[in-house]
């Protein structure tokens, strides 16, 4: 094979990751309207009788899978609320969109979770919520838990940006630091059914650590937190509330 050649196919291969990938595509293969039946993953769910259909999510990615997702559902969507990083908007028209801070959250993340959380205020068990959730998500829907203030978790932030911890260890820290993310977002909507699609940009794919896990069940705990802080010689350089919280 000549050098030409081998350029040629390592493009192809290139440009056939790059389509895989393509949020808008992924959202395709997973959600769609079949007949009277909405499809998530392999999830049915009959459409008439679902009394309210809402989206939420936040990531870089997340526009992307939004407008997708509203070519897939249109006026079947209620209302909607995702974050995303500044100059990644797109044209949505049933789904607001806040653009917010990455990688150190800002007031405009957490006015963007407010609105979502608000919308999940007072479902019922024949709600859907499509939960759209990508890269960057852990810093675009911030929460903080009560006793933090937002300067605080900015600080805490920058603290576990800098100190040499892996994804996962920070998103471990930013759970415990917040009101939506570990399953919290999940126990805000309760009773009703949560569809989550999340494009993944942490190796081994840990439902828990991509953005942080808002619908999905932490694995890991305060203790956990603590030994890590120390691991990383944190414990004097984080905020006192950081500090009391864990």
């Amino acid at each position: 094979m000549d050098a030409a050649t081998r350029s040629e196919n390592a493009r192809a291969i290139f440009a056939a990751g790059l389509a895989a990938a393509e949020p808008s595509n992924c959202v395709r293969r997973a959600l769609a309207v079949e007949g009277s039946y909405l499809r998530c993953g392999t999830r049915h769910i009959a459409l008439d009788s679902i009394s309210t259909l809402r989206v939420i999510g936040a990531g870089k990615a997340t526009a992307a899978m939004a407008q997708a997702t509203e070519t897939i559902l249109g006026e079947h969507i209620d209302a909607g609320a995702i974050n995303t990083k500044y100059d990644h908007s797109l044209p949505l028209e049933r789904i607001e969109i806040f653009e917010a801070g990455h990688p150190v959250p800002d007031e405009a993340g957490v006015a963007g979770a407010q609105r979502q959380l608000e919308l999940l205020t007072g479902l019922d068990e024949n709600a859907v919520v499509i939960a759209l959730f990508s890269g960057g998500g852990s810093a675009l829907l911030p929460a903080p838990a009560p006793g933090i203030s937002l300067a605080d978790k900015q600080e805490a932030t920058r603290q576990l940006l800098a100190c040499g911890a892996t994804i996962d260890q920070i998103n471990a820290l930013r759970k415990h630091l917040s009101a939506v993310k570990g399953g919290l977002l999940t126990r805000a909507a309760a009773p009703a059914q949560i569809c989550a699609l999340m494009l993944s940009d942490v190796i081994g794919d840990p439902l828990d650590t991509i953005a942080s896990g808002p619908t999905y069940p932490d694995s890991t705990t305060f203790t956990y937190c603590l030994e890590l802080i120390d691991r990383y010689d944190l414990r004097q350089q984080l905020p006192t509330s950081v500090r009391q919280r864990l």
